[in-house]
């Protein structure tokens, strides 16, 4: 009695897609090097296709209806991209409309006994509940007089923002000498 091997996915004599250069058309489920990214629908040689892609899960056979999938997936990324694009436009007008003020101890010159960096930035604007990361303040060197400074943010995605920061002397109150 012949046995069939009915537990192979794939059998010799089953049709794959064809391409334009006569190997299979493949969607890829997986990034693999020198082949493709995820998603993209690649032409690879049967053997390949067969030994490899196939029996480890990289791919899938490109059919219509998983390349639709592919394509509605796609689209469903980029609308999520661009809201987050317009979220990050939006915020570095916020910030542009901003201006923070942070204390400092400064001498009777106006130079301060330390200096102002990121994280006092970052601190200040989350007092006013603006939350962003120290990394992404763009400072040329720390702060160490006071005045009036304009700090780059850097949103990501070569979105920028500007900060008007204002460091002032730290107030202090002169409590009267009992006589």
């Amino acid at each position: 009695m012949a046995s069939t091997n009915t537990n192979k996915k794939y059998t010799r004599n089953k049709r794959l897609p064809r391409g334009k250069h006569n190997g299979v058309e493949l969607l890829l489920i997986q990034t693999v090097d020198h082949v493709g990214a995820q998603g993209e629908v690649v032409e690879v040689k049967r053997g390949y296709a067969m030994n490899y892609l196939l029996p480890q899960g990289l791919a899938t056979i490109a059919t219509d209806h998983h390349k639709r999938m592919v394509d509605k997936h796609k689209a469903r990324l980029q609308e999520i991209q661009n809201a987050r694009m317009a979220g990050l436009r939006d915020l570095a007008q916020e910030l542009s409309r901003q201006s923070v003020t942070i204390e400092a101890n400064a001498n009777d010159e106006g130079h301060l006994y330390g200096s102002v960096g990121a994280p006092e930035i970052v601190a200040a604007l989350k007092r006013n509940e603006i939350t962003i990361t120290a990394d992404q303040v763009r400072l040329k060197g720390p702060l160490k007089e006071l005045g009036l400074y304009t700090v780059n943010i850097h949103l990501g995605h070569d979105i920028e923002g500007e900060l008007k920061v204002w460091v002032v002397p730290t107030v202090t109150e002169d409590v009267p000498e009992k006589k």
